[in-house]
């Protein structure tokens, strides 16, 4: 019986794509990894085999991938040396026998130079320590999620309005929930080794147009706001944001204006064997009235 075992499975799209492989296979062959072993109790109690390691901890991981056939490196998060983890994560799984990696990175526009601080660099250097390591791979690019909409646009959009950074790119935004039955489908199907799939929705959406369509939902303008980056970095520290996630946040919004997200690649419909949510359901959902 092979073993599939989940990095990150308390967090946000680790803890989905259990849940997701939970619908696909047994019990039995799920394997959670966490970092705290408290958090994980509603895991046990689904039949989940749940082992304690850190990506910081190069030994706790060979430890914890032991018997491990497929595994789902989940990306750390920007600004905690992630290539050096992930980079743990890949010799642990090789060394403990492990046939085959799926990593999370994220959406890119072929032969662009745009970098995000903290995300882009480390995402590449990963892809190919992937690609270096003998180990079969598949690397999912994955899109910009809709639950960042919170963080990219505030949580009073209704009454603040879509305030970006100007430009008119489109995003194919992606639901985790999506992206985590993608995980599962490549996790427990043949035929998915040493492939590179980008992941979004099938229809792709600007600012502009969610804006537009949040005015529909609540029947009254929301204002759309465009700004250069420069004033959009300042507003955003008047408002009392630290100059930090200001600039970062500003990247994110950068990359969507240039286009770094806009291919429709269909490769998520593909995996999943449906139309992934678009733009109008996830609004409707998240912002529609009740």
């Amino acid at each position: 019986m092979s073993k599939i075992l989940v990095t990150g499975a308390t967090g946000a799209l680790g803890g989905l794509t259990v849940q997701a492989l939970l619908h696909r296979v047994s019990a039995e062959q799920v394997v959670a990894l966490v970092r705290d072993g408290s958090r994980a109790a509603h895991l046990r109690d689904q039949g989940v085999e749940v082992r304690q390691g850190d990506y910081q901890d190069r030994a706790s991981l060979l430890s914890a991938f032991q018997g491990i056939d497929a595994l789902l490196l989940v990306s750390a998060v920007a600004f905690t040396d992630r290539l050096a983890q992930h980079v743990n994560v890949i010799e642990a799984a090789k060394a403990a026998g492990v046939r085959h990696v799926v990593y999370t990175s994220i959406q890119r526009k072929p032969g662009s130079s745009f970098n995000i601080d903290g995300v882009t660099e480390s995402d590449i250097a990963t892809e190919q320590a992937l690609k270096d390591s003998g180990l079969n791979y598949t690397i999912l690019r994955n899109g910009l999620y809709f639950e960042a909409l919170g963080f990219l646009l505030g949580e009073e959009v209704l009454e603040k309005g879509v305030h970006v950074v100007e430009g008119e790119g489109k995003a194919p935004l992606v639901t985790r929930g999506d992206l985590a039955e993608a995980n599962a489908v490549v996790l427990t199907q043949a035929g998915h080794e040493n492939a590179i799939y980008t992941l979004g929705a099938s229809e792709a959406v600007s600012f502009r147009e969610i804006a537009t369509e949040l005015s529909a939902l609540h029947a009254e303008s929301v204002v759309y706001s465009p700004v250069p980056a420069d004033q959009f970095v300042a507003d955003l520290i008047d408002a009392g944001l630290p100059p930090a996630v200001a600039e970062f946040q500003a990247q994110w919004e950068m990359a969507v204006a240039h286009g770094e997200f806009a291919e429709v690649s269909g490769d998520l419909e593909r995996l999943i064997g449906r139309t992934p949510v678009g733009y109008r359901e996830y609004l409707r959902a998240a912002y529609g009235v009740n």
